[in-house]
């Protein structure tokens, strides 16, 4: 049965009325006061939302830690990754039983050699509740590595130095880091760092190893406040490149890697909605641009004189196919390409003077629904490509591909431990029609013995935002609920990338409301055509899945039996309007700019928060992060405040903040797999689902 919740221990928030008057419309927030993070009203406030959550689930306990064990009885606890060669060495990654984090080693010349242990998280995170890794890069003579690190959640990353010969770490330490590069002479570093306000990395500063921080030179500041800046090298080390952009524009610089003091040169000047990206080989670089149309094309232009006028066409723009990335080697390169909203590589061949190709294969894959993508390729004189292959039932697997024969060769599949016999799921890639008649991607996967038309609990996840492309890969949580019945569905709606970039066009800024649309056709058609009980279906979305959470169930809150909402953001107005905050001046170019008034009033008319009203609602489980630097805890928080003086039914509502983590929750495998527990336990009791 549905969690039965006392509505007299609701916690409830102190209404503080404020307003905001814009274009002649009038924002009521009662809640902006829990913005203080300071004050021990919002923190006690917190912590009694935590403890109702707590005392509501108190009966799934069992059900929890059944679950927790479940899912870790099919992960691997000490387990390594595939060996790649970078330099004279093998790196890899290890996992031990018991140990939270990963740990990265290497071996001279020969996996045989004596392992290194270079970077060790779990010593990282002793006495930390939180650890996560930014930027890990070895120097070029594999003396040194450069790495950081956040121990609170917030993304802001400390960078450090350590001497891998010695196990020393240097006295090297920068707060506030982005990207990390060496130069070629193994002791200049170049860092980005982040303005302290708005969190996006705008300075590209350049280091000398036992030269004070003092004295570090500033190379590079970005003063758009849309912008932000990365730096790396190209894959045959030869140049540093500084990338700057937005979420539509970009441009790029590049230094030799042996000449650290000396100029970035521009590649091209910015232009408005067009981006770029560039690689180097034999004095020239390759661009993939979408300056000819919004999926990109191929060029490549002399160093001497990168600039448009010099660019030459190598692969033309195509409607129908998505250009997302080039992979170049001295021999060949690989076109990742998305056609029909599945990634396709194509492996062309350098002949002649390099100019041309010789001839052009394409990587098999032989499932209808999968995700592919390159991995790690540290070599660029060679002739094999890894890429990694999974799908919704098949494991995470490394394959190595031989251009010059065209075989595929297994490296590694991920193993999954347990009762885990992949032939007893199927996956499908579906349709649904949305009202105006655009067709939608929809992939399934579920247990076949388990599969009754029209009876089965439906899970479907939707993102649709920052023309991201939603992921069909395997993750052995899942089983959890596929082995107890579930349907569980992944909707490529409009404002992701699953279909290019007019995709995402097609959901953003003034046609945001089709990614909502999109969704709940996706829910209709998939309850319409058997793969779901239409009273049993629950939604969840994460961080701008979360606003496409608040604003669906606003919508279309009788379509929907329960709702997991992730670090939500949901409070659209306040936060677009209030530019001191990270994200808000960059995120226009995704939401609009609710001081231009059709932007308001576009943006008012889908903002969760402000479209809450006196009527049923799901039962809700949402989710955040005290140290969440990307939507802030208030956000969620205000949310459930709000939305509890509104609602008129006894459905769950329950609010679960982690105080020691940011968005993305626990840092720990272990502490990660017990926030999936609880999830799967608030899902199976909301739908009626035997534990």
């Amino acid at each position: 049965m549905p969690i039965a919740t006392d509505s007299s221990s609701f916690p409830l928030a102190k209404p503080r009325r404020t307003e905001t008057t814009l274009h002649g419309h009038t924002l009521v927030d009662d809640y902006g006061w829990l913005r203080d993070k300071e004050s021990s009203e919002t923190i006690a406030y917190l912590e009694a939302e935590n403890a109702y959550t707590a005392a509501v689930l108190d009966p799934t306990k069992e059900l929890q830690d059944t679950l927790y064990r479940e899912m870790l009885s099919h992960i691997k606890e000490t387990d390594i990754s595939v060996p790649f060669r970078d330099g004279d060495y093998w790196y890899y990654t290890r996992t031990e039983e018991g140990q939270q984090y990963p740990i990265y080693c290497r071996k001279q010349d020969s996996l045989d050699a004596p392992e290194g242990v270079i970077l060790d998280v779990n010593e990282l995170a002793k006495g930390e509740s939180f650890m996560a890794l930014g930027g890990m890069t070895v120097s070029d003579d594999g003396n040194l590595l450069a790495y950081s690190f956040d121990n609170k959640g917030f993304r802001q990353y400390t960078l450090r130095v350590k001497d891998l010969r010695t196990g020393e770490v240097l006295p090297e330490q920068v707060e506030r880091t982005g990207s990390v590069v060496w130069a070629a002479d193994n002791k200049t570093i170049f860092y980005t760092v982040e303005d302290e306000e708005q969190k996006r990395q705008y300075q590209l500063y350049r280091h000398t190893l036992g030269v004070s921080h003092a004295q570090d030179v500033l190379v590079y500041e970005e003063t758009d406040e849309r912008f932000n800046i990365g730096a790396g090298r190209t894959r045959d080390d030869k140049y540093i490149v500084l990338e700057s952009g937005s979420h539509t524009t970009s441009e790029a610089r590049f230094l030799d890697a042996e000449t650290p003091d000396a100029t970035f040169r521009l590649i091209a000047k910015r232009r408005e909605n067009i981006e770029y990206y560039i690689d180097h080989r034999n004095g020239k670089f390759f661009i993939r641009a979408n300056d000819t149309g919004r999926n990109f094309r191929l060029v490549t232009a002399p160093v001497e004189n990168p600039d448009t006028d010099n660019w030459t066409e190598v692969i033309p723009h195509r409607a129908e196919v998505m250009l997302e990335e080039v992979d170049l080697f001295a021999q060949f390169y690989v076109a990742c390409e998305r056609r029909d909203g599945l990634e396709h590589m194509r492996v062309l061949r350098f002949a002649g003077d390099g100019t041309e190709t010789q001839s052009v294969q394409e990587i098999a894959f032989p499932e209808p629904v999968y995700s592919a993508h390159p991995h790690v390729n540290r070599v660029f004189d060679t002739t094999k490509f890894r890429y990694a292959y999974q799908s919704l039932v098949t494991p995470s697997s490394a394959y190595e591909y031989d251009v010059m024969t065209g075989e595929s060769t297994l490296l590694k599949q991920l193993e999954v431990p347990g009762e885990f016999d992949r032939t007893l799921y199927a996956s499908e890639r579906l349709f649904a029609v949305a009202p105006d008649g655009v067709k939608v991607p929809v992939s399934v996967v579920y247990r076949k013995d388990r599969f009754e038309g029209g009876k089965n609990p439906l899970y479907l996840y939707g993102y649709g935002s920052y023309g991201y492309s939603l992921p069909v890969g395997f993750n052995s949580n899942r089983l959890s609920l596929l082995d107890r019945g579930f349907v569980i569905a992944y909707a490529h709606i409009r404002g992701g990338g699953d279909l290019g970039k007019p995709w995402h066009d097609a959901g953003r800024l003034m046609q945001k409301l089709n990614t909502f649309t999109d969704f709940i056709a996706v829910a209709q058609h998939l309850t319409a055509s058997g793969y779901g009980d239409p009273t049993r279906v629950a939604i969840e979305g994460g961080s701008a899945g979360g606003l496409l959470m608040g604003t669906v169930t606003n919508m279309r809150p009788d379509l929907f039996r329960a709702v997991i909402s992730h670090v939500p953001f949901v409070d659209v107005m306040n936060t677009m309007l209030d530019a001191s905050l990270p994200l808000t001046v960059p995120e226009y170019e995704e939401w609009g700019n609710p001081n231009e008034k059709e932007a308001f009033d576009y943006m008012l008319g889908y903002s969760p928060y402000d479209n809450l009203e006196a009527k049923s609602y799901p039962a809700m489980l949402v989710k955040t992060s005290l140290y969440d630097s990307q939507v802030m805890y208030w956000e969620p928080a205000k949310y459930v405040a709000k939305l509890r003086t509104l609602k008129t039914d006894n459905n769950s509502l329950l609010l679960h903040t982690n105080m020691t983590a940011g968005h993305g929750g626990a840092s720990g495998r272990y502490d990660y797999l017990k926030e999936i527990a609880m999830d799967y336990a608030f899902l199976l009791r909301e739908l009626d689902v035997s534990a």
